[in-house]
């Protein structure tokens, strides 16, 4: 038995390429699930172009007249998961296509409640992994990581870690390049460093919450602001 069994994550790999083999982004994603596995998490990773997943902000697009939509499935697993780590390659600059759809589609339940009465998402812990090959590994995190926080998500300190091969034409993370001993990225300390760091914070974080009965209830809960709004008009200087 490990410190963190009966914790559970989903890593939602939004490469753009279509056979996950080949995606370098779930290389990187591979090894956040084996810090994870080995600590005792139980991990499951999505490839999403797997997935035939409409466009909309709904639940479910079968509604909007598609004939097949598989998000629901998918949300239905990152919501029996206490960790959610969202891994998207750069491209032009900014995070995948397929990151903004999952990020989209994942607020369209935001108005949800939980068990408590608070907004769906309390509770659950949010991480972001990036590769690519030009500048963006925090421009990309920055935007992930603020759309799960305002969704409900605790981003726990150094949530997010990247790498990044020379701009331009060149080996992705995970290459196997001629005439080195390790494929590329493999060997970087600070990659590493900050995976580690990362997959040990969620996991911290999530087992925090598990144990703490989720997310403390206390003028979050989604009516009961409305008790507090004369608050800001109580002046302790005021004549």
């Amino acid at each position: 038995m490990t410190q963190f069994s009966g914790i559970s994550a989903v890593l939602l790999n939004c490469s753009l390429v279509h056979d996950s083999k080949d995606s370098h982004t779930r290389k990187l994603l591979n090894r956040v699930r084996g810090i994870m596995t080995t600590e005792g998490v139980d991990v499951e990773l999505i490839h999403m172009l797997d997935h035939q997943i409409g466009f909309g902000m709904v639940p479910d697009t079968t509604a909007l007249g598609d004939d097949t939509d598989d998000w629901p499935g998918i949300q239905a697993k990152i919501m029996a998961a206490d960790i959610l780590v969202i891994g998207t390659p750069i491209w032009l600059g900014v995070k995948s296509s397929l990151a903004t759809l999952a990020i989209e589609r994942m607020y369209a339940n935001s108005g949800d409640r939980n068990e408590h009465g608070q907004y769906l998402y309390y509770g659950k812990t949010g991480g972001c992994v990036v590769t690519g090959n030009e500048d963006g590994v925090k421009a990309c995190s920055m935007e992930v990581l603020y759309a799960m926080s305002h969704i409900g998500y605790v981003v726990p300190p150094q949530a997010d870690c990247g790498w990044l091969g020379e701009v331009g034409p060149g080996p992705s993370y995970g290459d196997v390049v001629e005439g080195e001993d390790v494929p590329a990225g493999y060997d970087s300390d600070f990659t590493n460093k900050n995976t580690t760091i990362m997959s040990w914070n969620l996991m911290h974080t999530a087992k925090m919450l598990r144990d703490g009965g989720g997310f403390p209830v206390g003028g979050n809960v989604a009516d009961s602001w409305r008790d507090y709004t004369n608050a800001e008009q109580q002046d302790p200087d005021a004549d």
